[in-house]
């Protein structure tokens, strides 16, 4: 396919990337992964791999282009793809996305597909849905992050807090933790987090419990000494009609993490992460004895480079 502007770069740079994380992944046995993110600004396209499928998301911009001449040319990106990647364009899946979701809008729902399909990470099983959302079920950026909560979970009793599919907590329930905790205001990722225990065979309603809850409003009702390992990735901004106030990350961080601290065992450790590109942390007023930035050491190798996350490792 050379027949529309700059074919060539785009499948020269594909390929090199593709190249090179193909070999990364399988190196390291992971099945899912980012292989391309905007790398060209011709061609502003996030593409994901989950094992056989393909994820395109098309970031929004001003293309000049018709609504049929933009079809034809994705049709035609698609085709390189297809070409260099080995992956049919059946099972490609498509989204237009804004360039910056922070994952504020992990909640809108954008299809009615309920096509979902399960794939492996580091052993575990969780199904993602790649037509539905605007999120796939799996934020691929903490791959790294996770495999460290599961390394430090034995024995812990462990919160997820804006949980969305449940990731982290099943990472935790698999590392041996005491028991596990999900807090999320959305039902429809709550269930999806139950469903990710169930297909990993972690069934114990004593031991993980899911909490459909507003986290600004459940923390203020936990006793200290509640959690020894505490795991919080909230969205930038939400003002769901669900919530009694509106959460802005950077107003609102300080608050949210010294209450975390105040249910904490003294030695208990946060993971807290956040998207927003522009955080400042204001570690003057956050009650821990040490905040690490593990913003790279959290990097995994599909992002390096491109991660617009920031990642810290607090303890009380």
């Amino acid at each position: 396919m050379t027949d529309f502007p700059k074919a060539d770069m785009f499948r020269n740079r594909l390929a090199k990337v593709y190249k090179h994380r193909s070999k990364q992944a399988k190196r390291m046995q992971v099945g899912c992964y980012r292989v391309y993110d905007h790398d060209l600004p011709e061609f502003p396209f996030c593409i994901e791999l989950y094992e056989d499928k393909l994820y395109l998301a098309e970031y929004l911009r001003r293309h000049g282009m018709t609504d049929e001449a933009h079809e034809e040319w994705l049709d035609k990106c698609l085709q390189v793809i297809q070409e260099v990647m080995e992956i049919p364009v059946a099972k490609m899946f498509v989204r237009q996305r804004k360039r910056q979701s922070h994952r504020e809008g992990q909640y809108e729902k954008m299809d009615m597909r309920q096509e979902f399909f399960t794939v492996l990470e580091n052993g575990l099983k969780f199904q993602v849905n790649l037509t539905d959302y605007l999120d796939t079920g799996l934020f691929l950026d903490h791959r790294s992050t996770r495999q460290m909560v599961r390394e430090l979970s034995q024995g812990k009793r462990v919160l997820n807090l804006f949980c969305y599919t449940g990731s982290f907590s099943v990472y935790a329930a698999s590392g041996g933790a005491s028991e596990v905790t999900s807090v999320d205001l959305s039902k429809t990722y709550l269930n999806w987090a139950e469903d990710n225990f169930v297909i990993n065979r972690l069934k114990d309603p004593a031991r993980y419990r899911f909490i459909h809850a507003d986290v600004k409003q459940y923390l203020k009702t936990l006793r200290p000494n509640s959690f020894d390992l505490v795991v919080m990735d909230p969205p930038t901004f939400s003002n769901s009609k669900r919530m009694k106030d509106i959460l802005d990350i950077q107003r609102d961080h300080v608050e949210l993490l010294n209450d975390v601290l105040a249910a904490t065992v003294a030695g208990g450790l946060i993971y807290f992460s956040t998207n927003y590109t522009r955080f400042v942390i204001d570690e003057a007023a956050i009650h821990a004895s040490e905040i690490r930035d593990i913003t790279r050491a959290s990097t995994p190798f599909d992002f390096e480079g491109k991660l617009k996350r920031w990642c810290y490792r607090i303890s009380k």
